[in-house]
């Protein structure tokens, strides 16, 4: 008898395991989505940042920063970026230059002040809020330099 009850309690478990497992995939579209932006970008045309933007550095609070940022196809790019050394530096897309703007901004990577070409995944960002480029030293609080796009 036992070797029944086990035997039944076995199918209706499959069944229950194998619509449990039905509802989770019965979206496939839900996963696409979140990956695409990460593998291919395919994303960005649909978001306000398909148009690419560029802007130069300029050293802020007595700091150095020079090179380019541009951001496009859902990735930022420095190109002959320099900065002076920070211990803490930070990359970060905000609406002005100053600390509430950071705080307020999104926080990109850290940043390496002697690496002139780096490039940061923006998956999931809408870039089209921001219109600069900062670079931060998170540790002293302090903007080192921004480039504004366009």
């Amino acid at each position: 008898m036992r070797k029944n009850t086990f035997t039944a309690a076995i199918p209706v478990a499959v069944i229950a395991l194998g619509l449990t497992l039905a509802g989770c995939s019965s979206t496939p579209g839900s996963e696409t989505p979140s990956k695409a932006p990460m593998s291919q970008g395919s994303d960005s045309g649909s978001t306000p940042m398909a148009a690419p933007m560029t802007g130069s550095f300029e050293g802020l609070n007595g700091k150095s920063v020079s090179g380019m940022a541009s951001v496009e196809d859902g990735t930022l790019t420095l190109s002959g970026f320099s900065s002076d050394e920070g211990p803490d530096l930070h990359v970060y897309l905000t609406s002005g230059t100053d600390e509430a703007a950071v705080g307020a901004g999104k926080e990109i990577d850290a940043v390496a002040f002697d690496k002139q070409s780096q490039t940061f995944m923006l998956a999931g960002i809408d870039t089209s809020m921001y219109s600069y480029v900062v670079i931060h030293c998170d540790k002293a609080k302090a903007v080192f330099g921004a480039a504004k796009l366009s």
